[in-house]
């Protein structure tokens, strides 16, 4: 390739395909899928809060000061999110770095194809086949009903937790609805 430093594209090819297999390792042990939800019952009037809630998906990892290298290596591999400290006030010695990819054309279009072509291997997997799921409520737009909000209650309530929190979060949406006589 004209201007590379690499000697051949077959170099460039084993190149690309350590770097692959040294991220989907990496994300295997270090990486999170998740979906969120805010309550935010003043928010009607916007298009993305028809319920009061807004949901979001994000792809994470996230790494202790000292590693943050890797993180920028992720990143720019992937060339979409960006990288965020998180201060620590305990009694941990290193900031956190958060390497979040959270709009849709990002995932759609990069992160999601990636891990569909290269398999993650943990219960991450799991976790990653939720997320799309989740993703495709969302991407269509069905998150801005009732039927939709379910729908994402009830994948998320699979997703990386250790304590089933499908109540608490009913409770809190049917609390911040607009409309008291939708039951979810």
């Amino acid at each position: 390739m004209f201007g590379s430093k690499n000697t051949s594209s077959a170099d460039n090819q084993q190149e690309r395909l350590k770097n692959i297999g040294w991220i989907t390792g990496f994300v295997d042990g270090e990486g999170c899928f998740s979906v969120g939800f805010i309550c935010q019952p003043n928010r009607f009037n916007r298009k993305g809060y028809k319920l009061g809630v807004q949901v979001w998906c994000e792809f994470c990892v996230t790494q202790g000061e000292k590693s943050l290298e890797s993180l920028t290596q992720v990143k720019d591999f992937f060339q979409v999110g960006a990288i965020y400290l998180n201060k620590r006030y305990d009694n941990h010695k290193e900031y956190l770095y958060r390497y979040v990819v959270r709009k849709r054309t990002d995932l759609k279009n990069t992160i999601i194809p990636f891990f569909q072509q290269n398999k993650l291997r943990t219960s991450k997997k799991d976790d990653f086949e939720y997320f799309v799921k989740c993703f495709q409520i969302i991407d269509t737009n069905k998150h801005l009903t009732v039927e939709g909000i379910k729908e994402l209650l009830d994948i998320t309530k699979q997703m990386n937790r250790r304590k089933d929190r499908s109540e608490d979060i009913l409770r809190i949406l049917n609390d911040h609805t607009r409309n008291s006589d939708v039951n979810l």
